[in-house]
Formats: C-alpha cells, structure tokens, sequence
C-alpha cells in the first residue's frame, strides 16, 4: 500500500508542472499533505504518542487542510489564475520533470543495492520531489509560486526523513517551522496587498521593495 502512495505522490510532480493554474498547484499541495498522513499512519509503527500527534497535526491539519485552504484564499482574492510564461516552455519542462521522476526511481534502485537501513523507494521519491521544487523555484515567477514551492520543498523533505529512520526525531519534526514561515509570508501577501500595489506579482517586484 505504501508503494502506491509513494508512487502517486512521485506522479503529482508531473502534474504540477504541467499544470499552469494556480489553483491546480495548491490543490496538488493538498494531495500530498494527505498521501504524508497516509504514510506516516501505515508505516510509523514504533513512536511515542507525542509524536504522533505532532506528525499528524503537521501532515493532516496544516499541509492538507489549514495552508492550502488560506493559499486559495489569497489567489482569489488578487484574482491569481495563471503562472506568468516561465523561464522554460512547459512542454521542456514537462520532459525535465519526468527525467526527473526517472532518476527517483534510479535512485531508489541504487539504495535498494548499496544501502541499508534505508527505505529505497522513500529515498528516490523524496529527492525527485527536492529536485523538482528547486527546478521550479529557479524556473517560475510568481511570488506565490515560489511559496508553494518552498512548500512542495519541506514535503520532499520530511519525506527523506521518513526514508531514513522510523523513528522521527522531534530535530526533524521542527520542519513544521517552514510551514509556519510561509503562513506568515501569506499573511504579509494577504494585508498588504503586494498585486495592488504594484503591477502583478513578478519576483522581480520585491526588487522594488525599501524599508
């Protein structure tokens, strides 16, 4: 059962980039929010109560519900629809990112041959999913699109994290804090109203930006 998760989890960076709404992006944010809570639930057996309930909270409640939910929010309200033409055709990147995806499952096949104590199939997912934030950070250029990168980032990370040890360390759990970090960037989003104040919401607008 995990392997279907990890692999339908693998299969949404391919939707993410070929998809060009925003809306679509975050909605995929929330799938993999849940696919994490299915995860952590099958497959952390040995764990003090605690930390379940952090992991859970974290996984279920933030990721799937309480982010992507307030993210909808904000592109509605400035009225965000589509990501701005990007660096890369989306027909290139669509093709970098399923080398991408490939290369997880090398990676994995590598871990299963070399390394033990380690999860091989956790181990390639988790760094196709790294690799695809970074790609789409340097590729992508709406501010809000370089939040939910940042977001798909942590997941891919707490995702290695599963990958090594079956026992969560609460150093690892402290990940939550970046979610926390891109609550508070939305909320300066939000009420100050970047796009109102300025002609769209490029990057390069926070060039812009003085104390």
């Amino acid at each position: 059962m995990s392997d279907v998760l990890l692999i339908l989890l693998g299969t949404s960076i391919l939707y993410v980039f070929a998809a060009s709404r925003i809306e679509a992006f975050i909605k995929t944010l929330a799938l993999q929010g849940l696919l994490l809570f299915l995860l952590v639930v099958i497959d952390i057996h040995e764990i003090n109560l605690l930390n379940i309930a952090f992991l859970i909270l974290e996984t279920l409640i933030i990721k799937t519900i309480v982010i992507p939910y307030f993210l909808l929010q904000v592109i509605r309200r400035n009225e965000i629809g589509r990501e701005i033409e990007p660096n890369i055709s989306q027909l290139y990147s669509l093709l970098l990112a399923s080398m991408i995806f490939i290369f997880g499952f090398v990676i994995a096949y590598w871990t299963a041959h070399t390394e033990q104590g380690i999860k091989p199939l956790y181990f390639g997912v988790s760094i196709a999913i790294i690799i695809a934030s970074l790609f789409l950070i340097v590729t992508r250029k709406r501010i809000i699109t370089h939040i939910l990168c940042y977001m798909m980032l942590e997941n891919g990370i707490f995702l290695l994290s599963l990958s090594v040890a079956n026992e969560m360390p609460m150093l690892v759990n402290l990940g939550v804090l970046l979610d926390l970090f891109v609550g508070i960037f939305l909320l300066v989003i939000f009420f100050n109203k970047i796009q109102s104040m300025y002609d769209g919401n490029h990057i390069d607008v926070l060039t812009q930006l003085k104390d």
